[in-house]
């Protein structure tokens, strides 16, 4: 797996964020969803899974592909950061779980991601439902231009 900073010390985290956009960039086009990328990367640094939109099935959100990568025995969960270009979903019509659900399901403590999602094709809650729930959550919209790039097609 890659390694690179630790979470949450100086600049990591726009590093992980700017990652995630490089990983939105290889999702197939869609007209009915956003382009997102996502890490999920342990206290020292190393990435214990990541994954894009619509990877392996055109369904595919990119939190659960990056999710499915990781050992959930792993300890290095409790100290772990999930980043994501796109605010996890809270709803969805294409699977039972919303990724914010798929998130609390594991220890991963923080959650950080660039861009809250717009109310283009749901309402979304996943950040409030992630706090309200006790995860540290952490926003960098100067960060989003990328992800806003990644979906110009569906927004501009």
């Amino acid at each position: 797996m890659n390694v690179g900073p630790p979470p949450a010390v100086g600049e990591a985290d726009a590093h992980w964020l700017l990652r995630t956009v490089e990983l939105s960039r290889s999702c197939p086009p869609s007209d009915t969803a956003f382009s997102v990328g996502c890490a999920v990367v342990a206290a020292d640094g190393t990435v214990l899974g990541e994954g894009y939109s619509r990877r392996d099935d055109p369904h595919d959100h990119a939190e659960e592909v990056a999710l499915r990568e990781v050992d959930t025995d792993d300890p290095r969960l409790t100290g772990a950061t999930l980043y994501s270009s796109l605010e996890p979903c809270s709803s969805r019509s294409s699977r039972p779980l919303p990724c914010s659900a798929l998130i609390l399901a594991t220890p991963i403590p923080r959650v950080v991601f660039s861009w809250r999602e717009p109310d283009l094709f749901v309402d979304c809650d996943g950040a409030e439902r992630l706090r309200a729930a006790g995860r540290v959550v952490v926003e960098r919209p100067e960060l989003a231009e990328g992800v806003r790039e990644v979906n110009a097609h569906l927004v501009d």
